[in-house]
């Protein structure tokens, strides 16, 4: 090869290598930019790769979700956990109110009711083993006033699966829990203090109500399901933020595959996707919870959980309205 021939190569790949930094430089330059538009940090830089810019934010609603935890075999599982979550990606901040399993979702006054209608219209039994989701979903936007459209139904096998690979989740079990019950395969055996809870553990805790001699967490804790609920909304914090940790993103294939699987929704992938940058960014401090206001009442027979239909007004909007102001300066800020 001739010098002239060589030398037009050499200059040919010197003006590659310089047009290629220089538009490194510009994309690089436009992520970072971009990136600080969609509120800065990994937030940011995911809703920058997901195509979001600052109006994408501000056109988000909450996104609110009828939550289930089922549990049982093929043909007969319950809902032990029924919550409604609200996250606001503007403010990044949640809410879970947790609704008893009892809770009367008839429209008649309970006190008109028979005692099979008690039966009929009691949250657990709208749910029906799966088969009548959006009559469920139905019954909780009566009984709370909200217009919840999406649900995730979780299996308790997923949690469990969950929980193991994520190495754990440091908890506080509250007090002492020894229960048995051979019909569901239940045996829970915990001791209290803080320790760390594996998946079987973990499913122990949340099913937990009281133990074999009738004692249950104490009152100022709160008795039975009252309890029960609190238990299940801090376990659920504490596995956010262990599940959060940097260390977990190798694990998300895996992670993925157990939702994939143990998990019944109708969010589909578009809303998953323009949520989950936001989602990522979460901080479990930001999270307001609470418990449907009312009581237990004993009707026709039937024990039910009846809401008091004011103070469930009031703490709607401190849970789902609240969480949504902002001002209008916040949105798009670098974080």
């Amino acid at each position: 090869m001739s010098k002239r021939r060589k030398k037009k190569k050499s200059g040919f790949l010197k003006k590659f290598l310089i047009v290629l930094f220089i538009a490194i430089l510009c994309f690089g330059g436009w992520f970072t930019y971009a990136t600080i538009k969609n509120g800065g940090g990994i937030s940011g830089a995911l809703a920058t790769i997901a195509g979001h810019n600052e109006k994408t934010l501000k056109d988000l609603d909450n996104l609110e979700i009828l939550v289930m935890g089922e549990s049982g075999s093929d043909g007969y599982k319950l809902a032990d956990t029924i919550m409604v979550a609200s996250f606001c990606p503007k403010t990044k901040k949640a809410s879970l109110l947790s609704i008893p399993r009892d809770t009367y979702v008839g429209t008649k006054e309970a006190k008109l009711a028979t005692t099979s209608y008690l039966a009929t219209y009691k949250i657990n039994s709208v749910y029906r083993n799966g088969t009548k989701i959006n009559d469920a979903v139905e019954s909780i936007n009566y009984v709370t006033g909200l217009n919840i459209k999406n649900y995730l139904i979780i299996d308790t096998d997923a949690l469990i699966k969950l929980v193991d690979v994520i190495g754990g989740v440091t908890f506080n079990v509250p007090i002492d829990m020894k229960y048995d019950d051979p019909t569901q395969k239940l045996h829970i055996n915990l001791k209290a203090g803080e320790q760390l809870i594996d998946g079987k553990k973990a499913e122990q805790l949340l099913r937990f109500r009281h133990n074999n001699d009738g004692t249950t967490y104490p009152a100022k804790y709160g008795v039975q399901d009252i309890g029960r609920m609190r238990t299940q909304r801090e376990f659920i914090m504490a596995t956010v933020n262990q599940l959060l940790k940097p260390e977990n993103i190798f694990n998300m294939n895996k992670i993925i595959t157990i939702l994939l699987e143990n998990v019944k929704t109708n969010l589909n992938f578009d809303t998953i996707k323009d949520y989950l940058p936001y989602v990522i960014g979460f901080d479990t401090t930001n999270l307001k919870t609470g418990v449907l206001p009312g009581e237990s009442v004993y009707v026709n027979k039937a024990w039910i959980y009846q809401h008091d239909k004011e103070a469930t007004k009031t703490m709607i909007d401190d849970l789902f309205v609240d969480i949504s102001h902002v001002e209008e300066e916040v949105v798009g800020e670098t974080l």
